[in-house]
C-alpha cells in the first residue's frame, strides 16, 4: 500500500493548481517549441530541438510525481483537529528553555514544509519533537550541537 501524503487543503490545492497549470499550458507551449524545432529541419544536430524534449521529459516526470502525490494525499481539516495536543495541520508557540526566544510553528506534512514561513515537517526533528505534546510540556530536540528545549506555550489553528 502506498504510503499517506499529510497536506493541508491549502497544500492540497496548491499541487492542483500546479498541475492544472503544467496540463493545460506549459505542455501545449513545449508542444509548440517542439514543432517549431522540427520546422528547422534536421532534428539529429538541432539544439533548439533537444532542449525542448528535455524540457518535456522533465515536465512529464513532475506531472506524474504531482499525480502521485495528489493520489496518495491525505488532507488534514485543521477544523477538525482537536487542538489539545500538537498535530498536523496546527500551529505551536514555544519558548526556547533557558532563554526568551520566543517561535511559532506550523506542523506540516514534508511537502509543505517551508521553514522560512513556519512551517515544518511533521517528519523533521523539530516537528517530531513537538508532536503529541500539550501546553506547558518540553518538547527535547536533538541536534548537532547537543539538546534543544522548547517549552510548549500555545497551541492553535
Amino acid at each position: 500500500m502506498a504510503e499517506e501524503l499529510l497536506l493541508t487543503r491549502e497544500g492540497y490545492d496548491k499541487i492542483v493548481a500546479e498541475y492544472e497549470e503544467l496540463v493545460t499550458v506549459r505542455r501545449k507551449e513545449i508542444a509548440e517549441r517542439i514543432k517549431e524545432a522540427i520546422s528547422y529541419g534536421d532534428i539529429s544536430e538541432n539544439s533548439e530541438y533537444d532542449s525542448a524534449k528535455n524540457e518535456q521529459a522533465d515536465l512529464e516526470e513532475r506531472i506524474n510525481k504531482l499525480e502521485n502525490m495528489m493520489r496518495m494525499a491525505k488532507i488534514i481539516d485543521e477544523e477538525d483537529i482537536p487542538d489539545d495536543r500538537v498535530r498536523v495541520g496546527l500551529t505551536v508557540k514555544v519558548k526556547e528553555v533557558g532563554t526568551d526566544e520566543v517561535l511559532e510553528f506550523t506542523i506540516v506534512g514534508s511537502t509543505e514544509a517551508d521553514p522560512f514561513k513556519g512551517k515544518i515537517s511533521n517528519a523533521s526533528l523539530v516537528g517530531a519533537a513537538l508532536l503529541g505534546k500539550t501546553v506547558n510540556e518540553i518538547a527535547e530536540v536533538q541536534v548537532p550541537d547537543g539538546v534543544v528545549s522548547y517549552q510548549i506555550i500555545d497551541i492553535f489553528r
